[in-house]
């Protein structure tokens, strides 16, 4: 049993973890993606060939297919990842976040369940299924204090709230049948290959083209940000070493207002394109109509997994930033291909045909 399965591993998150099992690892990785506009097998070109990888396009929710791949691959665990993600199609859009992020996972525990209950008593013991999930599931905080394992669930948007429902399946199927669960509740990610329509990459597109960049309301909302490669090192410290039926909450301790994220973006930028015809980019900075339900602040306490397990982040949000901009400016075909989809940086989250570009 050395084969992990990785649903969503062409995506953001999931390709980085793929990509660091495969260089730091000697771990069997399947692939399960189904290639939304926001997956690309792209990400994982570096290991196209490698026998250790295998990807599979299909659909969590296809019960039938996550079965085969049980069967086919005995794996070691299940790290979950695929997910629609972003809170304004959330807005535009709640009924794919119920379908894949509710049903889905549903479909997966069900199926991973049958397996787990077929197998031997070591390879019973051995087996873990890791549901990676958000910050977003415990609401707003105020201008102190941090999120915990503890703390209540309060979902803001569509997007929180599927999570949310699927995190309360998860350790239900844990609680109820014994079933080796392991849940993580992460700050909001950054670094190279996320899709553009997060903040960070929109942000550095913009600038680099001298396009608006778009803030909702004043600015004040903060997020907690959290390096994707850091993020990834701490899963895989919570599939090696976490206890079964637990929750851990995973943070950066990078704390930011989305004002000062977008400063320090165009600062960046600048540094390492100095020669931009259209700078200083602070001037391109635009305050827009806030979003729908805009939680005020997010902030994880990661102490636990720190004291448990002794993950603490690499990066710093001065560094992480610096080698998430310079991977944009040197990967401009990757940039090219990703969005060659039906998303053009408009503005999401409306229910309107408004294309102001901002994301968040």
């Amino acid at each position: 049993m050395n084969t992990l399965i990785v649903t969503g591993g062409a995506g953001f998150i999931g390709s980085c973890l793929v990509r660091q099992l495969l260089r730091e690892t000697d771990l069997q990785v399947v692939v399960l993606d189904k290639l939304t506009y926001a997956g690309n097998v792209e990400s994982l070109a570096d290991y196209d060939g490698d026998s250790r990888l295998e990807f599979i396009e299909g659909d969590i929710c296809d019960p039938e297919l996550v079965t085969s791949l049980l069967s086919k691959h005995q794996p070691m665990g299940i790290i979950h990842l695929a997910a629609e993600s972003h809170v304004d199609r959330s807005i535009d859009g709640p009924a794919v976040f119920l379908q894949t992020n509710v049903q889905g996972t549903f479909n997966l525990l069900e199926s991973c369940l049958a397996h787990w209950q077929d197998l031997d008593s070591s390879a019973a013991d051995a087996f873990r299924f890791l549901h990676v999930s958000t910050d977003e599931v415990y609401g707003s905080l105020g201008a102190e204090g941090l999120f915990s394992e503890s703390s209540p669930y309060q979902p803001s948007s569509p997007y929180s709230a599927s999570k949310a429902a699927s995190d309360h399946f998860v350790q239900a199927f844990h609680h109820t049948y014994g079933f080796p669960t392991l849940l993580t509740n992460c700050s909001n990610n950054y670094g190279p290959y996320q899709f553009p329509e997060k903040l960070i990459p929109l942000m550095i597109l913009n600038a680099l083209e001298g396009k608006p960049l778009p803030v909702y309301g004043d600015g004040q909302n903060v997020r907690d940000w959290l390096f994707v490669e850091d993020h990834c090192r701490a899963l895989r410290r919570v599939l090696e070493a976490g206890r079964v039926g637990e929750v851990y909450n995973i943070g950066g301790n990078c704390e930011r207002t989305n004002l000062q994220v977008v400063e320090a973006i165009c600062q960046t930028v600048e540094q390492l394109r100095p020669d931009l015809p259209h700078a200083p980019l602070s001037q391109l900075i635009t305050f827009v109509t806030d979003r729908p339900g805009h939680d005020l602040r997010y902030a994880i306490d990661a102490s636990k997994i720190h004291e448990e397990l002794g993950w603490l982040p690499a990066e710093d949000f001065e560094t992480g930033l610096r080698e998430t901009v310079e991977w944009y400016l040197g990967n401009e075909s990757w940039l090219t291909n990703v969005q060659s989809g039906s998303y053009r940086r408009q503005r999401l989250g409306l229910r309107t045909d408004d294309t102001d570009p901002q994301s968040d």
